[in-house]
């Protein structure tokens, strides 16, 4: 079995009880950031027609931020995750196109979104960078990613107990906590435009372009 297909199997098992592991984490500081970051989601709206997608739905818990008027795609490689995820965006009244699909081979076309979006995503992609060349590949040149995603601290102490806890992590549920995500987007050229530290150096609001 290959580790992409372990992975999707660990966010099959725990989509049931997804949302409760994650009860406190968003009752603290998660659904603040969450809502800030589609506050700015929606300032660089400026037509009707723009597209946006977004990257690693899961249970659908940005949707009932989601913006209206524009075509949304938002997609999960999880089929249990998109399952919660379509029952939240019936239950939001909200228009989105669901697709079960990898973001390290996406199905759309070059240049196709004025928007991508992803929050905590990039712990969980098995190939961090094959994931970004996509959401790269698939940005408008003009476009812009945005994403609230954590990752390994720079700091000594802090960065060696995230690689010494980083296994039970990763086995209980599929998320590396020490991944050096700030370095894989300099990897595949994007250009950081803005980043805003919210937690330390480990969570950050990240704005990218090509």
């Amino acid at each position: 079995m290959s580790e992409k297909d372990k992975i999707k199997n660990r966010y099959n098992r725990i989509a049931p009880i997804y949302d409760s592991l994650e009860y406190l984490m968003e009752k603290g500081k998660m659904e603040d950031w969450r809502q800030k970051l589609w506050q700015k989601v929606k300032r660089k709206i400026d037509q009707d027609n723009m597209t946006l997608l977004e990257a690693g739905v899961g249970t659908g818990k940005n949707i009932a931020y989601y913006p209206d008027g524009i075509e949304i795609y938002a997609i999960d490689f999880s089929s249990e995750m998109i399952s919660k995820a379509e029952k939240k965006l019936k239950k939001q009244n909200k228009e989105a196109k669901l697709l079960e699909m990898d973001i390290q081979n996406l199905d759309f076309a070059d240049n196709y979104f004025d928007l991508i979006v992803t929050s905590c995503v990039f712990c969980s992609v098995p190939d961090p960078i094959k994931g970004l060349k996509e959401l790269k590949r698939v940005l408008k040149k003009d476009g812009r990613i945005i994403m609230l995603e954590h990752m390994r601290s720079r700091n000594k102490v802090v960065g060696k107990f995230m690689d010494w806890f980083n296994p039970v992590s990763f086995y209980t549920w599929g998320a590396n906590i020490n991944r050096k995500t700030m370095d894989n987007i300099k990897k595949v050229g994007l250009e950081p435009v803005e980043v805003n530290n919210l937690m330390s150096d480990i969570v950050k609001e990240i704005e990218l372009k090509k």
